[in-house]
């Protein structure tokens, strides 16, 4: 009898264990559960997501490739002036940078007062020394003391050349610059007119009248609002301010049906839809065309 009430306790002492062991276990599987709930941040979001933006970088820089693509292959004049225009090329390449220049040079023995537009090419303009000064300057300023960041920067320079009734030419440097760290390159653009009789280069004030700024800016924005409503590749673009417009007033070629306008990268569009230029009918610019005779547009 003694034994049997000592194992009839234990077997109740063994009960009210296991009750009270019972609620405990819950308790513990609840935290699990929500950490289990909250733990997966990674898996809430859409996981189709990062496969969109990939996507979308990948639809991005197919667009920047035939973009650049197009002003590459557009066509110019350069093999009606192979007699005039000679091609020079510049080329660097060393551990941190990549420059490689393409540029016109005119044949001194047609004139010799072309050297106006040579001297300026090479002394002013492509300024080689000053373009290697700037990457190293931009290289000293990251911090880089695990020389990591090895990137090499790179310079390309090419241009088009037109011809307008064999008195003026018309010359487009495109610029291609690739830096450090970015996904893609960037592109910048100048102008320069030459008039071939007088040799010597032309601005916005001797095609246009003076003071008319506003009004081709208008123009450009009446043209640009016309292609971006058509649909086409100019979704996401805008308009030109008047203060873009003026910091690139005399960044223009001119054929004898049109005068292109051209804009570096996210000016008027970003870099990866949209156009680098505007084309503007001469029709379009007749009320503020400059009338006098040195001007190519109106012979």
């Amino acid at each position: 009898m003694k034994y049997f009430v000592i194992s009839l306790l234990t077997l109740l002492l063994l009960s009210c264990k296991n009750d009270k062991e019972q609620p405990e276990k819950e308790l513990e599987i609840e935290p699990q559960t929500s950490i289990k709930n909250d733990e997966p941040f990674e898996e809430v979001l859409p996981f189709d997501s990062i496969y969109t933006n990939n996507d979308a970088e990948l639809t991005k820089t197919k667009s920047v490739v035939i973009k650049r693509q197009k002003l590459i292959d557009k066509e110019d004049d350069k093999l009606e002036l192979e007699k005039l225009v000679v091609q020079k090329t510049f080329k660097k390449d060393e551990d941190l940078y990549l420059i490689d220049f393409k540029y016109p040079y005119l044949n001194e023995n047609l004139k010799e007062s072309y050297v106006n537009f040579n001297e300026y090419l090479e002394e002013t303009y492509m300024d080689i020394a000053g373009v290697e000064a700037s990457i190293l300057e931009d290289k000293e300023m990251i911090c880089d003391t695990l020389r990591i960041n090895r990137f090499k920067e790179k310079r390309f320079v090419d241009y088009k050349i037109y011809n307008l009734n064999e008195t003026l030419i018309s010359v487009l440097f495109y610029k291609e610059n690739y830096y450090s760290g970015t996904l893609h390159p960037s592109y910048t653009f100048d102008c320069l007119n030459f008039d071939l009789e007088r040799s010597v280069f032309m601005n916005y004030e001797d095609f246009f009248n003076e003071g008319t700024e506003e009004e081709m800016t208008k123009i450009i924005n009446e043209v640009l609002t016309e292609k971006i409503n058509s649909g086409d590749i100019y979704y996401d673009c805008w308009e030109l301010s008047f203060d873009n417009f003026f910091e690139n007033r005399d960044n223009f070629v001119v054929d004898d049906l049109k005068v292109e306008y051209y804009f570096d990268d996210c000016v008027i569009c970003p870099s990866y839809t949209g156009t680098f230029s505007i084309e503007l009918p001469l029709e379009r610019l007749l009320p503020i065309l400059k009338k006098y005779k040195l001007n190519p547009l109106i012979m």
